[in-house]
């Protein structure tokens, strides 16, 4: 058998343990790969690099991808799924293995549909995807964030400030509410509950007031507020037409410094979420998830993702991917709320 390989949409740390473990696995079931460089507009154009145990080796821990990356849709690119199938047949593949998030598994669902092999493995910080218990990358992010959050605690605490702290999350604050918790922030915004900026700084005002002088608020990218309460963003668009998030926090906490009088400062941590060396589990996860999809291919379950479910790795449908996305539930945020309330 031989496969082709690639890692589309945002980069995050464990992408490189799921390449060395499909070419490891490979390598001991005779199965050979070919390395589409920058998701899928290395297969549109024909661009490729050696994949073998050779170029696989050393990259457990290193973050990135070493295969590049790019948010290219096949859909939507002239005689994309004909281009897809003309590059595969050139290199001699039976199929494709594509790591990636929503858009990058939405477009091999797709191609999937048209008779074109291909296998999922589900990868996104946000940890948003249906159809997996969580994704690579989720857990690094959260880490990252778990550390900042501990930093700046000293810091706060030293001036007696309130510091608002912005992590990535889309549309599901996962990363914020982990982080948050395990870095005992004292108050939580996601997108799934738009928040009332008036109830926050009575949260705020009434914690200076008793027991404490200082606060870190943790704001997931995509909060908003409620209708009514404070301005809402107005986001550029980007390319595909999707707002273009980031700076929540930076309305956020003037309105705090406003309504309450307490000096207020904003730390956006960014790509650095994405970057650097993966935690224990990513390199764990991604490692199995490397194997899977191997045994996937082996086995003919195409148009499938391979997945975690409870302690397993199992499959599901690769159209799963692009289901209803996986947001937090409501009784998670109010065991949450415990802290925060």
């Amino acid at each position: 058998m031989r496969l082709g390989v690639l890692t589309g949409g945002g980069d995050c740390p464990g992408l490189n343990a799921v390449i060395r473990a499909i070419v490891r696995t490979g390598a001991q079931r005779d199965v050979t790969f070919v390395g589409f460089q920058d998701g899928w507009r290395g297969v549109l154009d024909d661009e490729t690099m050696v994949l073998d145990p050779v170029t696989a080796r050393g990259i457990l821990h290193r973050g990135g991808t070493i295969l590049g990356s790019s948010g290219v849709n096949p859909m939507r690119a002239d005689d994309g799924p004909e281009r897809i199938r003309g590059a595969m047949e050139r290199h001699g593949l039976d199929g494709l293995v594509a790591i990636g998030g929503e858009g990058t598994l939405g477009a091999g669902a797709a191609l999937s549909d048209l008779g074109i092999p291909v296998i999922g493995v589900p990868k996104t910080i946000d940890n948003d995807l249906a159809g997996t218990d969580v994704t690579v990358g989720f857990h690094t992010a959260v880490q990252v964030a778990t550390d900042v959050i501990d930093r700046l605690h000293t810091t706060a605490e030293s001036h007696d400030r309130v510091i608002v702290i912005e992590v990535m999350g889309r549309n599901a604050g996962w990363i914020a509410l982990y982080a948050a918790l395990t870095g005992g922030a004292d108050m939580l915004m996601i997108p799934e509950k738009p928040f009332d900026i008036e109830d926050a700084c009575a949260h705020l005002r009434h914690r200076h007031m008793n027991y404490a002088s200082f606060s870190i608020v943790v704001v997931a990218e995509g909060a908003e507020p409620e209708a009514g309460t404070m301005p809402r963003p107005d986001y550029p668009l980007d390319e595909n037409g999707y707002p273009r998030l980031g700076g929540i926090s930076n309305m956020v906490a003037p309105e705090i410094e406003k309504r309450t009088g307490f000096e207020t400062r904003v730390t956006i941590l960014g790509h650095v979420q994405r970057g650097g060396t993966p935690v224990a589990f990513d390199r764990m996860l991604g490692t199995r998830f490397g194997i899977a999809a191997v045994e996937l291919a082996s086995a003919g379950g195409w148009g499938r993702m391979v997945s975690r479910q409870g302690q397993d790795v199992a499959d599901v449908p690769l159209a799963e991917a692009t289901g209803p996305r996986k947001v937090v539930p409501e009784e998670l945020y109010h065991e949450a709320e415990i802290f925060f309330g």
